[in-house]
C-alpha cells in the first residue's frame, strides 16, 4: 500500500512541475521503466531515490510524504 502512495505523490508532483516521465527519469538517472513501476505502485523507491526526487522537484521530503 505504501508503494501506491509514493507513486501517486511522485507522479502528481512530477506533472505539477512539468516533467514528462522521460525527462524526469533522465534527471534522476534511472530508467523510464523503473520510474513507471514506482508511479504505478509496483516498486517502492529507496530512501536515496526519494531524496533525489524531492531535490529535483525543489520540494522537501516532508512535502512529498504529506498526505492531505
Amino acid at each position: 500500500m505504501e508503494e501506491i502512495i509514493w507513486g501517486r505523490r511522485i507522479r502528481a508532483f512530477r506533472k505539477l512541475k512539468g516533467y514528462t516521465q522521460e525527462s524526469f527519469a533522465k534527471e534522476l538517472d534511472i530508467s523510464v521503466s523503473v520510474l513507471g513501476e514506482i508511479e504505478r505502485g509496483n516498486r517502492k523507491p529507496s530512501d536515496e531515490l526519494i531524496a533525489s526526487v524531492a531535490n529535483t522537484l525543489g520540494i522537501t521530503i516532508e512535502e512529498l510524504t504529506s498526505i492531505k
